[in-house]
């Protein structure tokens, strides 16, 4: 196996070294859990009837009488969301496949599943990203019963794997494997329905013809098929070794699925008290979150998880910050091209080689720890794709060479020498910037700004025409603490338009932007944030904002003096904290943690 390059060691062990004491608190709580045989041994007669009332005879005689093993099923399933979707039929797989392997299973519990393209510019995305802290709790709730013996988590997008790994974590003393449903088949190409909304925002189309792109882009169960946080999830759990390896992109409703689905009930149970013993909290390490960072960079995944990796991170008792990120991405090549990077979508890079051979180049470059642990084995195991033989479900090397040097690239040859995301900072804050959608010429960007306290406002100023000229746009107040920290995407079509105009275009936010976004420069997460006093709260219509990607930099041409001088404008909550639920989340808004430490509401180091 190829050295592991410097500053990829480096990271790692710096990690370990500011995570010693709360690594080790968190360990300290899970081996006081190890279980020394199958966990409904230690409930009571009544807690035992209570939990097996509802099961078909044949599992309860195996549940009263204690001889096989129990795996538990968190789903996500919903029938609105396409992602979803396909998990309905799960649970009776997973039970048909248990028994086949002398164990029992039951659905322990449901989470909630929010799709952020459906509520993309609508008041619901201010719940959004708490949905993940949310599903880590109810996930909670479904284990607490302390009934199983391995549990298996159903779910894809954007929060809700976060949200699931967080909980599986702090029950760590139990193995747990992550269950994808794969993406929908292709449809309407990315690019051009990117361009339909262009010419909706500019009002050179109606709505009906734009619903019938939309439509013909997401029109199937499965995943959606950009590259964006709900794909990213996928990439992360195979580098990390959270997956079967090669599950995350075959699609729904295929043999290949079906078999992975039911792979994942025997592993789960080779690694429960019945088998060799491999509880999640203890095959976990820095290495899996450094080849978390790594896989994303490589890729061009989504800015999201600058948020949700060091919440996932502090779970297990480590520490990440935006430095790691930043060493990691300026060593790390970009070798994948895929929607909005690109024009190909997730099937395409499925096609042409896949999550199979992005580890196997990142392997061969030094820049994966193999010899980090998985669920099936170490990551440099993990460079092998499924297949079927006839019915059985077995593993072979991935290609060796690009099926496509349009999508995916050997290292040796990337698209860029540098990762997707870059941190920003300077005197409006830290934040990062996902440069690989970005044209070269675009990464430096340097003008007069508008200030906004909504994305409304934007919208409205952009259709008055109002920003037709070179523009910084600022939308403040956006952070965790104040609103819950919505996305912005829907402003990707007004920008862009703008963009394509001919104007310079940047925006600056304490918000986050779709996992989909990245045509034009964008400083997102920018914090301390505007709403605790940040540095966002200062600036004014015409402060000249400097945003260079190439160096880092994120800064306004004011003196200190005068930006210092400055009284900073105080966050009121308006109207926008009431109604669809969102008055119920008031208490998250005002506990929840910057956006560095992942917006979370836990403090989760060690056993805090």
């Amino acid at each position: 196996m190829t050295e592991l390059h410097p500053v990829i060691a480096s990271v790692t062990k710096r990690i370990e070294d500011r995570s010693a004491d709360s690594r080790a608190a968190y360990l300290e709580m899970i081996r006081a859990r190890k279980p020394d045989g199958y966990a409904r041994a230690k409930l009571t007669e009544g807690n035992l009837a209570h939990a097996s009332a509802g099961c078909a005879v044949m599992d309860k005689a195996e549940l009263l009488g204690g001889g096989w093993p129990n795996v538990g099923v968190v789903t996500s399933y919903n029938d609105m969301l396409s992602a979803h979707a396909p998990f309905e039929h799960y649970p009776e797989i997973i039970r048909d496949e248990a028994r086949k392997n002398t164990a029992t299973a039951q659905v322990a519990g449901g989470v909630p599943a929010m799709c952020d393209g459906v509520t993309q510019g609508q008041d619901g995305m201010e719940l959004s990203l708490f949905s993940r802290d949310v599903i880590a709790m109810a996930s909670a709730v479904s284990m607490s019963h302390d009934m199983y013996d391995g549990v298996l988590h159903l779910g894809v997008c954007d929060k809700i794997i976060p949200g699931l790994v967080i909980a599986a974590l702090r029950f760590g003393w139990l193995p747990h494997v992550m269950v994808p449903a794969g993406p929908m088949p292709s449809g309407l190409p990315n690019p051009e329905k990117q361009r339909v909304r262009q010419e909706f925002a500019l009002g050179n189309v109606g709505r009906e013809e734009l619903l019938k792109v939309e439509a013909a882009s997401y029109h199937t169960q499965g995943t959606c098929t950009f590259y964006g946080t709900a794909n990213s999830n996928q990439m992360m759990m195979e580098v990390m070794g959270f997956h079967l390896p090669g599950a995350a992109f075959p699609n729904p409703k295929t043999k290949l699925r079906e078999a992975l689905t039911r792979g994942t009930v025997r592993q789960v149970l080779s690694s429960s008290v019945k088998g060799e013993y491999a509880p999640l909290g203890e095959m976990v390490s820095a290495a899996t979150f450094v080849n978390a960072i790594v896989g994303l960079m490589a890729t061009g995944g989504s800015t999201n998880h600058t948020l949700h990796l060091p919440a996932m991170a502090a779970a297990a008792g480590f520490e990440i910050t935006l430095e790691d990120f930043a060493e990691i991405s300026a060593v790390v090549p970009l070798l994948c091209k895929i929607y909005p990077n690109g024009p190909a979508d997730v099937n395409h890079f499925h096609a042409a080689g896949g999550m199979g051979f992005v580890v196997r180049q990142l392997l061969e470059a030094g820049l994966m720890n193999g010899n980090a642990m998985g669920v099936a084995g170490p990551i440099s195991t993990y460079s092998q794709e499924p297949y079927l033989d006839g019915d059985d479900l077995k593993w072979r090397e991935a290609p060796a060479e690009s099926g496509d040097l349009e999508i995916i690239r050997p290292y040796t040859d990337p698209f860029a020498a540098t990762g997707g995301v870059q941190m920003l900072d300077g005197k409006l804050g830290r934040g990062v910037i996902k440069v690989s959608a970005v044209k070269p010429d675009r990464h430096i960007t340097e003008a007069p700004c508008r200030v906004f306290d909504h994305q409304d406002a934007v919208k409205a100023a952009f259709k008055a025409g109002e920003l037709d000229r070179d523009v910084v746009i600022v939308v403040r107040f956006q952070g965790p603490a104040a609103n819950g920290m919505p996305e912005l995407h829907a402003l990707s079509a007004p920008l862009g338009a703008l963009q394509d105009k001919g104007y310079k275009v940047a925006l600056v936010t304490d918000g986050r932007m779709s996992g989909a976004s990245g045509k034009f420069p964008a400083a997102i997460h920018v914090g301390p944030e505007a709403s605790r006093g940040g540095p966002l709260a200062r600036v004014v219509d015409g402060d000249v904002i400097r945003l260079d990607a190439t160096t880092g930099e994120l800064t306004i041409k004011v003196t200190d003096e005068e930006f210092d001088a400055r009284e900073a404008v105080v966050f009121r909550p308006n109207q926008s904290a009431m109604g669809l639920g969102r008055e119920l989340f008031a208490g998250l808004r005002g506990s929840v943690s910057n956006s560095e430490q992942g917006g979370s509401i836990f403090s989760m180091l060690g056993t805090s």
